[in-house]
């Protein structure tokens, strides 16, 4: 079953920019988060966990400062202390719907990590 309670696995959220004003907006939460380009393709799944300085604000702080000049990001978060097992997940379903990871989570030659496989309906 892939939805359960009307809920997506997918992560839906509306995409913000990706702008300090934005980012400042956030808590240091746990969570996860998606980095997206202005056609709204998704270039980055990441996670803001126990080490993770300020949680997602940091992340995406960190995000923001490494984002070149004139490009247009966006992004998406979902709090939530499951983090690792979200994170893999999205990865996951990234990967399903794809057949690849986004271009930020591999290795610059299109591997990436190992992941799981899902098959999202």
């Amino acid at each position: 079953m892939v939805e359960q309670f009307g809920m997506s696995i997918r992560l839906e959220k509306p995409w913000r920019e990706l702008n300090d004003a934005e980012v400042t907006r956030l808590g240091a939460e746990l969570g996860v988060y998606q980095i997206g380009d202005s056609e709204g393709r998704v270039i980055r799944i990441g996670y803001a966990g126990g080490r993770s300085l300020f949680g997602l604000r940091g992340e995406l702080k960190d995000a923001l400062a490494r984002q070149p000049p004139g490009e247009n990001l966006r992004f998406r978060v979902e709090i939530t202390s499951q983090y690792m097992s979200r994170y893999e997940e999205l990865l996951m379903i990234h990967q399903a719907e794809h057949g690849r990871l986004p271009r930020e989570n591999t290795d610059g030659q299109g591997r990436g990590r190992r992941v799981g496989r899902i098959h999202p309906a």
